[in-house]
Order: C-alpha cells, then structure tokens, then sequence
C-alpha cells in the first residue's frame, strides 16, 4: 500500500481524534471554569440563588462543597486511593481509544465526554485534595460539570451498545434466507 493510500484511511481517524480531543478539552477548560468561579464567589458550605429565584431553593441551588470521594458522597476521604484509581481510568481509556476502530462520531464523542469529565476532576483532586462539586438539584448528591458529562457518557455508551447490538450484522445479512450457502 503507498503512503497515500495509508495517509488517506488515516484522515477520518484524525478528525475523529480531534473531536475526541476538542470535547475532551472544552469540557475540561469549562469544567474548570465553573468550579472557579464558584471558589471564588460561594463561600465553602455554603448555598447561593439569586434573590429572583428563591422560590426554587427547594428543588435547585448552587452549594459549593469540596468532595474528598465520589459521587453520593462514598468512599469520603479516599482522594490518595481515588486519584490513583482516576489515573488508572484514564489511561484505560487513553489504551481503549487508541484501539477504537469505530467510525460513529457519537462514540467518539462519548469517550470525549468521559475523558474530559475524567481529567476535571483529577485536577481538582491533584491541586486541591477534593473535587469542587456545586449543583445542588432537591436531595440528590451534588455534582459538576465532569460528572454530569461523566454520567452522560456512559449514557450514551449503554444507547450506542444496544443500537449496535440491534442491529443486523453483515454476516447474517450475507446468509440466503433459505440457509443455502
């Protein structure tokens, strides 16, 4: 095969890596983004709503707290383990998506979506000892931005696997309806 050849089937894998990469990072600039500025205008611990939408305090609030675990609170005080078992997770899916043949640009996004929820908050944990968590929805846990994109893409994932799994493969298209080869 020539090197034209070679770079041409290379050209869709690179814009697929550019969308994971751009998703990855804007969430992770965005990401790191709200999280400051809830550091610096919410005091820890505490709610913040504006006047105009009190009557919503009930059900939603911004809340800045500092989260030594994981999402619904487990494993408190666990950031030595968690950051390591963070960095594990991402290069997982660094090895996984190295490997990823898969042309559906959802996919690619996906994985964008857990990369860079992934990556916010292992910067939290490496430079503050804790994850900066502020939506505060009724009495669900209290999340961000990385694990709301985390939750999104493993949505996204299970729909993605079960369409692919839906549908008819090459090979039982390839078959006569009548078993004859």
């Amino acid at each position: 095969m020539s090197d034209v050849n070679l770079q041409e089937k290379d050209q869709p894998r690179r814009g697929r890596f550019f969308i994971l990469l751009f998703v990855a990072g804007a969430l992770v600039a965005l990401d790191q983004w709200t999280k400051w500025l809830v550091r610096r205008n919410i005091p820890l611990n505490t709610d913040w709503l504006p006047e105009a939408l009190e009557w919503l305090a009930p059900y939603a609030r911004l809340r800045h707290i500092q989260n030594s675990g994981v999402s619904f609170g487990m494993f408190q005080d666990g950031n030595t383990i968690l950051t390591v078992l963070v960095l594990l997770v991402v290069a997982g899916i660094l090895y996984y998506i190295s490997r990823m043949e898969s042309e559906n640009i959802w996919m690619w996004t996906a994985a964008g979506l857990y990369l860079g929820g992934a990556v916010g908050n292992l910067i939290d944990r490496l430079t503050l000892g804790g994850v900066t968590d502020f939506v505060s929805v009724g009495n669900f846990y209290i999340f961000n931005l990385a694990d709301a994109s985390i939750n999104i893409s493993v949505a996204m994932l299970l729909v993605l696997f079960w369409l692919a799994e839906r549908k008819p493969s090459e090979h039982s298209e390839s078959k006569n309806p009548e078993g004859n080869p």
